[in-house]
């Protein structure tokens, strides 16, 4: 079987915006689910959010929708839900993000839902959960990293610093798709479906289990977050920045061997924060621009790799060769039986009245 065709005949209703339910039922796609996703009449905010090209509609809002297909529907008018209702009797998967209680007041709670298909999978993917005070709270990724404690020990004694690419929506997404994949392997048993409530917050909260076990405040002043001269980020003298990673001892002693600083070896575990010897590394890196260091660490085992800028990566050695990026942006990141999943990058959407039906996504 194709790698493109792993969820061939599962069919997902997203009802959600933005960038967590997109890129969870984007994620499904990739694998050969038909994806249809529902958005307001005015269309999903996506379309023009950080946007100000000349097209209508945002590159980001097109590569987070790959092989979709779109429908406009009012889903607080009569026929509107009688539209979702119909759609739902034949999804595997409903996806939504709606703040909780949303899909209630449209009629739509949980018996109702069991009523129209007993075998349906529903991901509620939401800020805080279902459940809680904070239920209803209003939030962005940014408040879901601060509310978790993502931000503790990122940036430097001064400021924390944003995550960027947004850290909560991607790994909420990617919690959305782990818990779907697993209902859809326990319905092939149970032959029913299931509820599954995903919060944002919770799992930007489930990757913080390395601040449980380190001392309070310690911006940049850890092994992993800067506080390590074998493990940092150093500026070249163009401006440019590169990165050490080299936490093993045999990597510190080639890199040190590599730079000929023999007096540097002893002193990698040394008692952290490691200003003083930073501060060394630093002076080091600033005497050349980067592609003097790009050429001495070609060949050098010590887990060396520039900071590219994206105008850079598709000429990366390692892309090109797997085919990591294509026209459309970043390709699905894992190979299956050897090959790069095929994607289906087309969307279509219905025209306004146009009952839909589950078929290919239009190429």
């Amino acid at each position: 079987m194709k790698s493109n065709q792993f969820l061939e005949g599962i069919k997902i209703l997203d009802l959600s915006q933005y960038i967590p339910g997109p890129f969870a039922t984007r994620q499904l796609s990739d694998l050969g689910a038909q994806v249809i996703k529902v958005e307001p009449p005015d269309g999903d905010q996506m379309r023009r959010f950080m946007y100000t090209g000349e097209s209508e509609t945002s590159p980001v809002y097109k590569h987070l929708n790959r092989g979709k297909r779109i429908i406009r529907i009012d889903l607080k008018s009569p026929s509107g839900l009688q539209d979702l209702q119909h759609l739902l009797k034949d999804a595997d998967v409903l996806l939504e993000s709606f703040r909780p209680g949303v899909l209630e007041r449209l009629g739509l709670d949980r018996a109702t839902l069991e009523s129209i298909n007993p075998r349906l999978i529903h991901c509620a993917l939401s800020g805080y959960g279902q459940t809680g005070p904070y239920r209803s709270r209003a939030g962005h990724d940014l408040s879901y990293c601060a509310a978790s404690g993502a931000l503790e020990f990122s940036g430097t004694v001064d400021k924390p610093a944003i995550t960027y690419p947004p850290m909560a929506d991607h790994a909420g997404a990617m919690q959305a798709c782990v818990c779907i994949l697993a209902a859809l392997n326990s319905r092939q048993i149970s032959n029913e479906g299931s509820y599954i409530d995903v919060s944002l917050f919770e799992s930007s909260l489930s990757w913080q289990y390395l601040s449980f076990f380190q001392p309070d405040n310690m911006h940049s002043e850890l092994l992993l977050n800067g506080g390590a001269a074998c493990y940092n980020i150093y500026q070249c003298s163009d401006d440019y920045f590169i990165s050490i990673a080299a936490l093993e001892p045999h990597f510190w002693v080639n890199f040190c061997d590599a730079v000929d600083k023999a007096e540097w070896v002893d002193a990698q575990y040394e008692t952290i924060p490691q200003k003083q010897l930073i501060s060394e590394v630093a002076e080091l890196f600033k005497q050349y621009p980067r592609k003097h260091w790009n050429k001495l660490f070609k060949d050098v085992d010590c887990c060396y790799e520039a900071l590219l800028l994206h105008k850079e990566m598709s000429f990366h050695p390692q892309i090109a060769a797997r085919q990591a990026i294509t026209q459309d942006g970043p390709a699905y990141p894992a190979h299956i039986n050897g090959k790069t999943v095929a994607l289906n990058v087309g969307m279509f959407e219905f025209e306004a009245g146009e009952k839909p039906e589950w078929t290919s996504p239009v190429q």
